[in-house]
């Protein structure tokens, strides 16, 4: 069992990122008090009874008074309405943090309503699966994944390594990174291969040779990995799109070339270049197998570890 590292943490938001976070601090014992805010009334409701918190706020100015760590978990573009909301009810020398995936965008939302003496350190655990809501956490999602901390100017270095312990003793290895380029190894990494699994199996829906019917029916591996993408929580990742443009935007006019390019060698029979193109990738998945972030066993009907 961990010993205690806050008196109370404050989640405003708890879908499947928030809830893990609620579980971990649970099972590890890290606060005394956890206080929990949602917009939903149904969502809160059901956090309560699953017993993630010891409070249940539909304010989430009420949620954070006296937090030592308020860690918000909405998607991107609330961000800024959050911590608005919030900034007169946090506690001096309190952490603030999030969980989103883009962070120059929440930076320049959120910092302007961070109160002086408190310690804003914008984060993002690189964790999830496709499911959304409370019920959908489990303690350790975030066992052996990264969690990425973009420090603001003028970041005191005591409240930054309070917070990479947390996140190491929830599990996570943590590495600090400038906003920008986080926006840009996340647009590669992450949202570009979400906008195109929308797209293939938005394609795939619109062909009107190929029956529905037939499109489940047929699924091959490759059709049904990108299906588990396309169905993550779409208010998230309409906001990811809409507040990481410049890099989604620079890395899909790469990705369209290296398209053309692959397009151009199945045309005029190139095998060469299409051997060396998947010898190539075949060994990027290699590699991410053997840096631990994912296993080799075969996927299909692979069940998730969880811990209640």
């Amino acid at each position: 069992m961990s010993t205690l590292q806050f008196d109370k943490i404050a989640l405003i938001g708890i879908g499947l990122i928030g809830s893990s976070i609620a579980r971990a601090v649970k099972l590890k014992g890290l606060a005394r008090e956890v206080a929990i805010s949602s917009r939903s009334r149904e969502t809160l409701a059901r956090a309560e009874e699953l017993g993630l918190g010891t409070l249940y706020c539909e304010e989430a100015r009420d949620c954070v008074r006296d937090a030592d760590l308020v860690i918000v978990s909405v998607p991107v573009g609330a961000s800024g309405a959050v911590a608005e909301e919030i900034a007169a009810s946090l506690k001096p020398g309190a952490i603030l943090t999030d969980v989103g995936s883009t962070k120059a965008s929440v930076i320049s939302q959120m910092l302007p309503h961070v109160p002086e003496g408190v310690h804003f350190i914008p984060g993002h655990p690189i964790a999830g699966t496709e499911h959304s809501g409370p019920d959908a956490g489990f303690a350790d999602l975030f066992e052996g994944r990264w969690c990425i901390l973009t420090p603001v100017e003028g970041s005191q270095a005591e409240p930054i390594a309070r917070l990479r312990h947390f996140w190491e003793t929830l599990g996570s290895k943590v590495e600090e990174m400038d906003p920008a380029h986080h926006d840009k190894v996340l647009a590669i990494v992450s949202h570009l291969p979400h906008i195109i699994a929308y797209n293939i199996v938005g394609t795939a829906a619109d062909l009107e040779t190929v029956t529905e019917s037939e499109v489940i029916k047929y699924s091959a591996s490759g059709f049904r990995d990108f299906t588990r993408l396309a169905s993550s929580d779409p208010t998230m990742w309409r906001d990811v799109c809409l507040h990481n443009k410049d890099a989604i935007l620079e890395m899909l006019a790469r990705f369209s070339e290296d398209l053309a390019y692959l397009q151009r060698a199945i045309r005029w029979g190139e095998g060469d270049k299409l051997f060396d193109l998947f010898t190539r990738t075949r060994a990027v998945r290699r590699s991410i197998i053997e840096a631990g972030q994912d296993t080799a066993a075969p996927d299909f009907g692979r069940h998730i570890k969880s811990t209640p």
